[in-house]
């Protein structure tokens, strides 16, 4: 059943990558993201569970659409969590640039944490450092801990953050300490799996959003490596807004089991633009486009690539799969 539901959701996100895919470099985020949902909503139709939207494109009165509390598939199946990310990166897919994703996490029913949507402070590492680290110590603490660990000099430690703002306190930081910083312009989910790749970033650190978290805290489960988080409410409403989705204490200190459960949790993605793990679509001669995805199950381990081409019936991008590896 896992490997015929992890096919089911390939064929989801690929759909949402083809349509997204159309409006790259184009500068509207907003119809990218659009055209990314409705593919989704539209092909869970056929997957064959009962799901529920924890994660999605927002709160009923916000959302036409993959909104939290929506039940998603053909009923037939598993009562499944769904966590779902059309267009994870949609001024990426705008503005042409790269690691732009759809990406979908899945578990057992009562498994992943609702989310809401505000920012999460979080701490993302790889296999050699999970367990090691610690949210709550002090950067230099944990630098110095990840050095020692790691064999490494700080001048050799790599670190990855979002470029905002409201991080220039901790990049001030990171420079004095002397490590290397890489400065990410968009794409959290994809800066915290960076650090289970060979890509050379050690740690990922910083705030983002909660709901893009819970999609890494999948994505790392399944890959060996670690994120911790803390929800970071701004004022009483949001407070109260964490408690509505059942987070007593807004506050704490959450691990992955807190995000993603210990049941087993899947992870698929599909790139839209092309990456260092994901390539992009690319479109080919005779009215074809060719897709790279990717599978993955916590309690396997195991990571498949598949890599389909897909035949399109006009440029609206109507799809049937012709092949896949």
């Amino acid at each position: 059943m896992e490997s015929q539901m992890a096919l089911e959701f390939v064929r989801v996100t690929e759909a949402a990558a083809l349509q997204s895919a159309q409006w790259t470099g184009r500068g509207d985020k907003n119809s990218a993201d659009e055209a990314a949902t409705v593919a989704i909503r539209t092909h869970f139709n056929a997957v064959s569970m009962d799901g529920t939207v924890v994660i999605g494109e927002g709160e009923m009165d916000e959302a036409p659409m993959l909104y939290i509390g929506e039940r998603v598939g053909n009923r037939r199946g598993p009562a499944m969590d769904i966590a779902v990310d059309p267009l994870e990166g949609t001024e990426t897919v705008a503005n042409g640039l790269n690691n732009a994703l759809s990406v979908i996490a899945a578990a057992p029913r009562g498994s992943l944490l609702h989310a809401p949507d505000m920012y999460m402070q979080k701490m993302a590492v790889g296999p050699a450092l999970a367990g090691k680290v610690s949210l709550e110590d002090p950067i230099p603490t944990t630098l110095s801990k990840a050095a020692r660990v790691l064999g490494k000099s700080l001048s050799d430690l790599t670190v990855s953050i979002l470029d905002r703002t409201r991080h220039a306190g901790i990049i001030k930081l990171l420079r004095e300490s002397g490590v290397r910083i890489k400065l990410l312009g968009h794409g959290d989910v994809m800066g915290a799996i960076e650090t289970c790749l060979d890509s050379g970033v050690d740690l990922h650190i910083g705030s983002g959003g909660a709901p893009e978290g819970v999609l890494a805290a999948a994505a790392l489960k399944c890959m060996g490596g670690e994120i911790q988080g803390r929800l970071l409410p701004h004022g009483e409403e949001e407070i109260e807004r964490c408690k509505r989705m059942g987070i007593t204490d807004p506050g704490a200190l959450l691990s992955m089991d807190d995000m993603v459960g210990r049941q087993g949790v899947m992870f698929v993605a599909t790139g839209v633009t092309p990456g260092e793990w994901l390539q992009g679509v690319r479109s080919l001669p005779g009215h074809r486009a060719e897709t790279h995805s990717v599978v993955m199950h916590s309690e396997t381990k195991t990571i498949r690539f598949v890599r389909s081409i897909h035949h399109t019936a006009d440029s609206s991008g109507t799809l049937a799969v012709a092949a896949s590896s």
